[in-house]
């Protein structure tokens, strides 16, 4: 068994899951006072930062293991859980590229975090170059619709 603790929790001006318009939306995420400040240290000298988060408020009932319809639209291909990025997944994380924005003691402030008011954070990672992929990315077409208003 596993078991994480949430080292912060990010606070922002969305209370209702919605799957659209993230990009405007900034956090701030507070350390947990279980880690020391010095955690964060130089997190602000990154451009970018990779946010795990968990969806708290994703019922038991709604997760889904198998495949699925992205956002239950029945006009797109019904595909595994793990070949989307519905919140309804089996260990309920999510994870975003966001946009470092400044850090105050415990208090990092990002945009375009795409989780609600009060989620629990479970790791905070730099963005290297290094780990970036080196080849272009490819998707099925499909989900180009589905992003379409995501960050806007």
């Amino acid at each position: 068994m596993i078991t994480l603790n949430p080292i912060g929790i990010a606070y922002n001006e969305r209370y209702e899951i919605e799957d659209d318009y993230w990009g405007e939306i900034v956090s701030k995420i507070v350390l947990d006072r279980s880690l020391p400040e010095d955690a964060l240290y130089e997190i602000e000298s990154f451009s970018h930062a990779d946010i795990i988060f968990h969806f708290h408020r994703v019922e038991e009932n709604k997760i889904v293991t198998g495949a699925r319809y992205p956002r239950n639209d029945q006009s797109l291909p019904k595909v595994g859980i793990l070949a989307q990025r519905g919140k309804n997944r089996p260990n309920q994380l999510g994870l975003t590229t966001v946009k470092v924005i400044k850090r105050v003691g415990r208090e990092l402030t990002v945009s375009g975090l795409d989780c609600i008011n009060e989620t629990p954070i479970l790791d905070i990672k730099p963005v290297m170059k290094e780990f970036l992929p080196k080849e272009p990315i490819t998707q099925p077409k499909w989900s180009h619709g589905i992003m379409k208003n995501y960050w806007g």
